[in-house]
């Protein structure tokens, strides 16, 4: 299975793809932790110690997937849209950049 694949597979439908099951049990506790974080409990937690994830690896998977709710919260509630492109094709007036002004 290619990263491609993987990637395609859980856009398409991240509840119900075939992944391995350390995968799985990440990816059903983002996915509670995104859409209804105060039924989080310490039996989420269990699912992913019983998964084979350590303290540590726990943990990161807590914190990628707040700071990617907040980050995106954040975006969404000023309104911010996404530039296209590609960084050779951004110029300052297209990146939302300017130039430093000379004092």
């Amino acid at each position: 299975m290619s990263k491609d694949d993987l990637a395609d597979r859980l856009a398409a439908d991240p509840d119900g793809a075939d992944v391995p099951p350390h995968l799985r049990a990440i990816l059903d506790y983002a996915l509670l932790l995104t859409r209804r974080p105060n039924d989080v409990t310490a039996a989420s937690v269990g699912a992913l110690r019983s998964a084979g994830l350590s303290n540590a690896e726990i943990h990161r998977v807590a914190s990628v997937t707040a700071y990617f709710a907040f980050v995106n919260r954040i975006a969404e509630g000023l309104g911010v849209e996404l530039e296209t492109g590609t960084d050779d094709e951004k110029t300052p007036e297209t990146s939302g950049s300017r130039p430093a002004s000379k004092a």
